[in-house]
């Protein structure tokens, strides 16, 4: 494929995109720019589209933001895409896998509707790398974002990133929205980085090793449940309940007081 200002192949012009890459597009204007509207993206942004795919998101946000990179893995969508804006100074378009493409160094933000198949792949790239977005939005499937926002209750997905992201279902978004139509509805997932978070980065595997122990084995091979009581009576939580249906708070303060972490983060 031919380079220019507005497309940089990544990977040979031959590409076809697998089966999992295949999307559930969002067409309408209307729930695209609603969608959009609960963002915070302003005209001084750059952001990242993952998979374009025919353009219909790209085109809402180029008018809001200040630059857009979009990755797009279909090398013939790619094409139409590059028909579509050329000329569009804004925009710097990726012919790739947004998996193996290089994430900006400074700081941006993500809105995309992203193949429901590589929701957690595509969440891991944004969250665990050196640089992580400001924010995302990312239209994933209501089940998914449920999971990673813990709404009712947390799971291993949420935990896990709730030290370092704050998480909400920003909307929900009906599956007649999409074409084709997808088997459940959608929504939109909203990350917001903390700009300082609960723990410190070199934490980060101690905690998830903690919670997987935690999940797997149960509470109660890490701490006794005097243990427990006390480290929560003492923070000012509530003591773990029946059902051990516990909130991130309560969670974070146990791993702090098995590895006698303050709040700051540093080992006491």
């Amino acid at each position: 494929m031919p380079k220019n200002k507005n497309t940089r192949p990544i990977h040979p012009q031959g590409e076809t995109a697998p089966l999992w890459a295949s999307q559930n597009f969002l067409t309408g204007r209307g729930v695209i720019r609603r969608l959009i509207g609960l963002s915070d993206i302003g005209e001084t942004d750059l952001v990242v589209e993952i998979g374009p795919g025919k353009g219909h998101i790209t085109r809402e946000l180029l008018p809001r933001c200040g630059r857009l990179l979009a990755a797009e893995l279909d090398p013939a969508l790619c094409q139409r895409l590059k028909s579509r804006f050329a000329g569009e100074d804004k925009l710097r378009l990726y012919q790739g896998d947004f998996l193996r493409t290089p994430l900006p160094k400074g700081d941006y933000k993500v809105f995309a509707n992203i193949p429901f198949s590589q929701t957690t792949a595509i969440i891991r790239r944004l969250t665990e790398g050196p640089n992580p977005p400001q924010a995302a939005w990312l239209v994933v499937e209501l089940g998914a974002a449920k999971r990673f926002a813990g709404a009712g209750r947390e799971s291993l997905a949420s935990l896990g990133l709730k030290p370092f992201f704050d998480l909400r279902v920003a909307a929900r978004i009906p599956r007649g929205e999409f074409h084709p139509m997808p088997r459940v509805d959608a929504a939109l997932l909203e990350l917001k980085r903390r700009p300082v978070p609960d723990l410190p980065p070199k934490e980060r595997g101690r905690y998830l090793a903690f919670l997987r122990q935690a999940q797997t084995q149960g509470l109660r091979r890490l701490l006794t449940k005097r243990q427990a009581a006390t480290a929560l009576r003492l923070a000012g939580l509530p003591p773990v309940g029946e059902d051990a249906n516990m909130k991130y708070v309560q969670w974070l303060c146990l791993f702090r007081y098995t590895f006698d972490i303050g709040p700051s983060g540093q080992v006491t």
